[in-house]
This record gives C-alpha cells, structure tokens and sequence, in this order.
C-alpha cells in the first residue's frame, strides 16, 4: 500500500496509468462490456464501481487540455434512454478533482468500439449502470514548481 494511493488502485492499473503518455486513452468499462474483443490490455477491477474509481484515478491523471472532449461516454442506441443519474455521478467525482474539464462528449457505440480498439487500456469494472462507459484522455501532466 502507498501513501495518497487509493487502495482502489490495483498495481497493474497504477503501472499502466504510469505508462500513459500524452492523448492515451483509458476506458473504465461497465461490466457488460465487451472489452476483450476490442482490446489486449485488460486490466480487471471486478466490484468497483465507476465513480469510485474516477475518484481514485483523476488525483493522479491530468486530462487532456488541447481536445474538446477528454472525456467520453456512449450515446445511447436509437430506441433507449440514458439514465441522467449514471452521467451525474461519474460528474460529482470528475468536478472534485478536475473542476475545468469541459462536459462530457457522447459518441454512438460503435465509435465508442473503434476507441476502446485504439485505446491503451480498458479497465472491466463491477459497473452495471447501462451505457455506464467512460473514456479518459490523458493529459500533461504538470510539472512540480
């Protein structure tokens, strides 16, 4: 355990937020994605829910400043609702730790699909909030004045 790590943090998920450079995304996934036919680097949180683990994570990962949208979630398909509620939860942990990032941008799924393909990595959580996905674009990180 470390010092002003959450424990929620797994040290696979702090190694690959570690390797993370500039415009790599992360996608926090709800548990009925289907992550390992999108991507090789899998990184399981089974249990955690999505809020919590933007709370762990935004402490230690800038987003991206020079792109409209850092964060991404899944529009939802023709025919089905978005629960507001999912969107202002993952929002209450995002504005605690990164009160200036801009609304969260929505894209259709199979968008959402083509940028888990490409993305660094995707965390399966124990999310089961429909459209529960998040991307997170990383950022510069500041340097230490």
């Amino acid at each position: 355990m470390l010092k002003g790590i959450s424990p929620l943090i797994s040290p696979e998920l702090l190694a690959t937020l570690s390797m993370m450079g500039h415009g790599d995304e992360i996608i926090l996934a709800d548990a009925h994605f289907p992550a390992d036919s999108f991507n090789g680097n899998v990184i399981r949180a089974d249990g955690l829910k999505i809020p919590d683990l933007l709370e762990a994570i935004l402490p230690l990962l800038e987003l991206d400043a020079y792109v409209p949208d850092p964060l991404v979630m899944m529009a939802a398909v023709e025919g089905d609702t978005l629960d507001p509620q999912v969107e202002s939860d993952y929002r209450a942990a995002i504005d605690k730790h990164a009160a200036e990032a801009p609304a969260i941008g929505r894209i259709d799924r199979f968008a959402f699909y083509d940028r888990a393909e490409a993305a660094f990595a995707v965390v399966m959580t124990g999310e089961t909030a429909k459209y529960g996905n998040i991307l997170l674009k990383k950022g510069v990180t500041p340097t230490q004045g």
